[in-house]
């Protein structure tokens, strides 16, 4: 790796560092509303972040490398970082005080859209924190994305949402120029998260909560306003259908929804991974429904309206929840745990392995089982109507085997922490995917990791990272390889 590159790469993530100095007024426009004292530490952290990063803006300018790989791998590793560090001030600096530890990780957990909270007493945070955690989550829904649509496919380890566009010729391409495409994702994003908040405030939630809601329900980040997360509006069924609804779109691949808005490409929902997607999540659903039904004094509509909701907000990898799901039942319980590992599709702002994964390996062992009978069989691995190459079949196998790997190394390091091995391995499966909560009381949908200790705390932040860039992205900047000339 030359100093060229490493140079070019400080110099974007100053210019994002900056951009992010800037998101840090609206916090501070927030608290001067609300007539809170905190709104002078957004001022501060503004100021000292926006001359830092102006600084060492100016001072890395130079030629840009040529565009590779390994400058892909640096940037997109050095990006999350700066943003995850520079996010973090504004908690230290708060009126919370919150340790360099806590910090980072309400931030890495923020803009991971992981949803993992230390805080306590959310319903009296002052509204300036209240607001700084969902933009965290909103700027990294749309970096998620990004991702996916963009760095993944360049990197050659995902970004199958993008496949039809990627594979075909530049005449059959829906938007010659990059910037029509960015300036159409931001729109429909950020339409997206404007009607969620009028849908949440006309189903009755107060203006506040449903700007912040919105914002993290279409991110699926699922930071809430309240300790209890959705338990505050778990009579309210108008709302919590909307945002299963959000979430189920937040789970959705982006690049279908420009294609099929902006351009009017209707054949663009027939995206195999979307079938795989919505099937799963209503199976599911109806699933837990139908068992709650049998085993609780509940009306079929009231378990199937709060089924929805936690298995999509699982699924998604959101992690809201309306009840305490620990104590629907072990069938429940089980469906859930299941449920952690699916994540949405890809371009999308969910985790986990994804929708387009399972329906890859599922033909690679359908093929595998069929040529132990026809060894000599030539039979091809499709995506739709397209044939996927090696590249991203050994690209999904490396994923997979390094995904089971790490997390079975993660719940090692978090039992050493001391905590006890249903909080250790669901803890290490919610950071990994995404989620956020895990399945003990500890850390579970009613509580959170304010008790974990620090170190447990930094193996999880690691783990969220590693799970939003996809895993490979991160692991091959530690390879000897990676830095050589």
């Amino acid at each position: 790796m030359n100093r060229l590159a490493i140079r070019a790469a400080i110099h974007v993530a100053a210019v994002f560092a900056m951009y992010l100095s800037g998101a840090m007024l609206i916090p501070a426009a927030m608290d001067l509303y609300f007539s809170n004292s905190d709104w002078q530490v957004f001022a501060f952290s503004a100021l000292v972040m926006g001359g830092g990063s102006t600084a060492v803006m100016l001072a890395t300018r130079g030629a840009s490398p040529q565009p590779n790989t390994r400058f892909g791998f640096l940037l997109v590793n050095l990006l999350w970082l700066t943003l995850a560090l520079a996010g973090a001030v504004p908690f230290m600096m708060s009126s919370l005080e919150m340790s360099l530890t806590d910090a980072v990780f309400e931030s890495v957990s923020g803009i991971t859209t992981t949803g993992s909270t230390v805080i306590n007493g959310l319903d009296q945070a002052p509204p300036g924190i209240i607001m700084w955690r969902s933009l965290l989550s909103f700027m990294g829904g749309l970096g998620v994305i990004a991702l996916g649509l963009f760095l993944l496919p360049f990197l050659n380890i995902g970004g199958v949402s993008y496949f039809r566009i990627e594979s075909s010729d530049i005449a059959d391409r829906p938007f010659e120029r990059f910037q029509t495409f960015a300036l159409s994702l931001i729109g429909i994003y950020t339409m997206l998260v404007s009607v969620c908040a009028i849908s949440y405030a006309a189903a009755g939630m107060p203006g506040f909560h449903a700007i912040n809601h919105a914002m993290t329900t279409v991110a699926t980040g699922g930071f809430s306003t309240h300790d209890t997360s959705f338990l505050r509006y778990s009579d309210n069924l108008a709302i919590l259908w909307t945002s299963s609804i959000f979430m189920l779109i937040g789970g959705l691949p982006f690049s279908v929804m420009i294609l099929f808005a902006v351009r009017g490409r209707y054949d663009a929902i027939r995206d195999p991974q979307i079938r795989v997607y919505i099937c799963y999540a209503i199976a599911f659903a109806i699933g837990v429904a139908i068992y709650l039904r049998a085993t609780h004094e509940i009306s079929f509509f009231d378990a199937l309206t709060h089924s929805t909701f936690n298995l999509i907000s699982i699924i998604t990898t959101t992690g809201f929840a309306s009840d305490d799901y620990l104590l629907w039942g072990p069938f429940a319980v089980a469906c859930i745990y299941t449920a952690t590992f699916l994540g949405g599709c890809s371009g999308s702002t969910t985790g986990g392995i994804k929708a387009y994964r399972f329906l890859i390996l599922y033909q690679l062992l359908a093929n595998g089982v069929r040529r132990l009978i026809y060894p000599n069989m030539v039979l091809p691995v499709r995506y739709g109507d397209r044939t996927i190459d090696q590249d991203m079949q050994r690209a999904v196998i490396l994923f997979m085997a390094s995904f089971f790997v790490l997390w079975a190394i993660i719940t090692v390091l978090l039992g050493a922490t001391g905590l006890d091995f249903l909080s250790a391995s669901s803890g290490a499966l919610a950071s990994l995917t995404n989620v956020g909560p895990g399945l003990s009381a500890q850390i579970g949908p009613m509580g959170n990791y304010a008790d974990v200790p620090d170190a447990a705390k930094w193996i999880c932040s690691a783990a969220m990272l590693l799970g939003r860039l996809e895993i490979l992205s991160v692991l091959v900047i530690f390879s000897p390889v990676f830095w050589r000339n």
